[in-house]
């Protein structure tokens, strides 16, 4: 299993930029699909989108309804990297993202789950101020 590490959240204002990262260790990696999920307190945990992988390419590449048109995925296999980058934030986007990880073929993109996902990442805390 690849291990999972988020990095680039913090506190910034409504309409400002931020990019996530996802390195993962391990050589699994090349197989790996990464999902990103995000869960602001007292709430679920919410599906926001997956860069899905399987031989050597992308093959689906998906943002959910709220996020999509602001935020998009992108991968970079010579750095083991999975990139979320979030435009026009909004404060009702804060909340802790973690990325995912899983080398299983994903079939139902539009409704990804947790369960659909072996590695996790400790999460990053996006703060939104408005």
């Amino acid at each position: 299993q690849a291990q999972l590490v988020e990095s680039g959240g913090g506190l910034v204002q409504a309409g400002d930029s931020l990019r996530l990262s996802c390195a993962a260790s391990g050589r699994t990696f090349s197989n790996y699909s990464i999902g990103w999920f995000r869960q602001a307190p007292g709430k679920e945990r919410e599906y926001v989108g997956v860069n899905a992988w399987r031989g050597g390419r992308t093959y689906s590449l998906y943002i959910a309804d709220p996020m999509k048109g602001r935020f998009t995925i992108s991968r970079d296999n010579a750095k083991n990297t999975v990139y979320l980058q979030m435009n026009t934030l909004k404060p009702e986007d804060t909340a802790v993202y973690y990325c995912a990880g899983t080398d299983t073929f994903l079939q139902s993109i539009l409704t990804l789950k947790a369960a659909d996902f072996r590695s996790w990442g400790q999460g990053t805390q996006v703060t939104v101020s408005s």
